[in-house]
């Protein structure tokens, strides 16, 4: 099969945007992903588009693709929607991929969106990305961040995790957070902000959960045949993996662990080349899913960054920060850049990108070769992996 590059991404503002509508944020998005080709794109040379979104209010129920391709004028480009919960536009870049390495299209625009501030306190609390298990979850009265509460209250108790670990947490993507101009809470937090903020399900607290957020981020993938074309810095998606699990929490066999992001990762470092038993030596930054400040400790073990159980240690250790040994979410994660289901995906990649074409401002990683991003559906149903690398040095 072909190799897959990404030749250009970018996003909207995240936030809250009342006078937006979807559709513009998504130009918004596109348009910063078009600009973001060094030699410029044709839109008729975009042969297939994926479009992630978990369609929060119903909009355009079933024909949301469509909808916001046609707005920015790919006309009678094929669409196809992914709905994954939380990891619609990882899953909607890794559908692009596909495409372009069996050779049914050169180039491919992949992407999402979501507008969810204008939902109801009641439909935000209870259904907004919730584990999706209705019956056992929903019904008893189990909201989203219940779920994570119950996984962060579970590591706590068998590995000493503390309130202190996840407010660190908070406190390091809040930091490069403000660093970030597209980022919805883009401030700073300290330690005692984050520990000492009104409960939300215990142990977590405000600071410890991401917001509610509109926002949309596209990306563009090329073939190796046509890749030279648009850019002499290209960044090869050296590995894609994805996996599924049950979606309910209680039906799987660890509340300290999201089996499904270990099996996609096994298969991207797989695809990638890189070592599983020791993947932070080859990487230069992740962006992992934080939806709550316990999902990010959880992803350095899944992820193989350090062994179970000392995930809390690592971002202690400020192996994590900006500067780090591994820098983590230095786009604020969704902790602070902000959470809009269908677009948060596609926004991590968008940061890869920045970071390995040296275009990351303040938050620029020192010379990076290799970053991963990590992007979970609801409480660990689905979970999808990718792996950048530069091929050259940036500006050769």
């Amino acid at each position: 099969m072909r190799d897959a590059y990404l030749v250009g991404a970018g996003q909207s503002d995240f936030g809250s945007f009342p006078e937006e509508s979807y559709r513009s944020l998504f130009r918004a998005a596109y348009e910063a992903a078009v600009e973001s080709v060094p030699a410029g794109i044709d839109p008729e040379a975009i042969d297939e588009a994926v479009v992630g979104t978990l369609g929060v209010g119903g909009r355009q129920i079933g024909l949301p693709g469509p909808a916001v391709t046609e707005h920015v004028g790919l006309s009678g480009v094929p669409c196809t929607r992914v709905e994954n919960a939380c990891a619609a536009s990882g899953y909607a870049v890794r559908q692009a991929v596909q495409a372009v390495r069996s050779g049914m299209a050169d180039v491919v625009l992949a992407g999402g969106f979501e507008v969810m501030t204008d939902a109801s306190g009641d439909r935000t609390r209870w259904w907004l990305g919730v584990s999706g298990e209705t019956e056992y979850e929903r019904l008893s009265g189990t909201t989203f961040a219940g779920v994570y509460a119950q996984m962060a209250s579970a590591h706590m108790d068998a590995y000493g995790t503390t309130d202190e670990h996840l407010s660190q947490v908070a406190v390091k993507n809040h930091a490069n957070g403000a660093k970030n101009p597209h980022a919805h809470l883009g401030f700073e937090c300290t330690l005692d902000d984050a520990m000492g903020a009104a409960t939300v399900a215990d142990p977590l607290t405000l600071y410890h959960c991401c917001p509610t957020t509109d926002g949309a981020a596209c990306t563009l993938v090329a073939s190796e045949d046509v890749v030279d074309g648009y850019t002499d810095d290209p960044v090869r998606i050296a590995g894609v993996g994805a996996a599924s699990d049950a979606v309910g929490l209680f039906q799987r066999d660890t509340y300290t662990a999201v089996p499904a992001s270990r099996e996609a990762a096994r298969r991207a470092y797989e695809a990638a080349g890189i070592d599983p038993g020791d993947p932070a030596e080859h990487l230069d930054f992740a962006e992992v899913h934080d939806c709550f400040s316990i999902a990010e400790i959880l992803a350095y073990e899944d992820l193989g960054f350090c062994d179970r159980g000392e995930g809390g240690d690592l971002v202690a250790s400020g192996a994590t920060e900006l500067g780090g040994d591994l820098p983590v979410n230095t786009s604020g994660g969704l902790k602070s850049k902000g959470h809009p289901i269908g677009a948060t995906g596609a926004g991590q990649i968008t940061e890869a990108f920045q970071q390995l074409t040296g275009r990351a401002g303040d938050r620029q990683v020192e010379d990076p070769v290799r970053g991963l991003t990590h992007n979970v559906g609801g409480s660990g149903g689905a979970a999808v992996v990718h792996i950048l690398e530069r091929e050259r040095e940036v500006g050769s």
